[in-house]
């Protein structure tokens, strides 16, 4: 099939399926690998799709991909950066965990941890944690979000002003070049915010896919954090930045 024929039928594949595979498209079309890499290069410089580790997704700017299909992106770059955020959690500490993939995996970094008290507003880092006995869990309360899990809007943040611990993690679904952090939900973002301030320590945990990534609500800056784990450095200006800031970078 020629290529003037593939791009539309790929896009068609990424708005129904959320994402698509080089090997998958490669198995579909009869093509090598390498075309449909070729291929993705092209609608991802023409602002139709997002490149991402083996494959592309739809480009957003105001509405997040499924959760299913967030989990599964960069899957070992997160546990990746999980164990690194994991290792400088000490026993005994209490913590927040907020929503997000990358938190998830930084829970289940966390089941073999003593003496953890742990705070979120995440139903699935809950059931991950669950299977550690020595860990104290609290679930914050407020407004479910079915399509992961997550816990938002004034109860939430009510609950999250309660406490005030030693390390808060948070994710974020976009980091712009001015090294602002921004969501999708106002009403998630106002809880991050929660977080931070209830916290000793702030850290986000995200992967450097985040940087190709927009979204429309403000966070706050990364000068706000202590660390940011990450899967390779960051670009340099924002690495420079962070020095000012005196924010750690912590990439593997």
């Amino acid at each position: 099939m020629a290529q003037g024929f593939r791009l539309p039928e790929i896009l068609e594949i990424a708005r129904t399926e959320g994402r698509v595979t080089v090997d998958g498209l490669a198995a579909r079309f009869g093509v090598t690998a390498q075309t449909i890499r070729r291929d993705l290069a092209e609608l991802d410089e023409a602002g139709q799709l997002e490149r991402v580790h083996g494959g592309a997704i739809l480009r957003s700017g105001t509405v997040n991909i499924g959760y299913q299909e967030r989990a599964a992106l960069n899957a070992e770059e997160k546990r990746a950066i999980a164990r690194a955020c994991a290792a400088e959690i000490p026993e005994g500490a209490s913590i927040f965990l907020a929503i997000g993939t990358t938190t998830e995996a930084v829970a289940r970094e966390l089941r073999r941890h003593a003496g953890l008290m742990v705070v979120t507003n995440n139903m699935n880092v809950a059931n991950i944690l669950a299977e550690n006995p020595q860990c104290q869990v609290i679930v914050t309360g407020g407004t479910l979000r079915r399509s992961d899990g997550g816990l938002t809007g004034p109860l939430t943040e009510a609950a999250i002003r309660q406490f005030k611990v030693d390390i808060a993690v948070i994710g974020c679904s976009a980091l712009d070049a001015e090294g602002d952090m921004l969501d999708y939900d106002i009403q998630e973002v106002g809880v991050s915010q929660s977080l931070i301030a209830q916290a000793r320590r702030a850290w986000l945990v995200t992967d450097n896919s985040k940087l190709a990534r927009t979204a429309p609500a403000r966070i706050g800056s990364l000068s706000i954090l202590d660390t940011v784990f990450t899967d390779r450095p960051l670009p340099a200006p924002l690495m420079a930045r962070c020095a000012q800031w005196q924010t750690r970078v912590v990439a593997g």
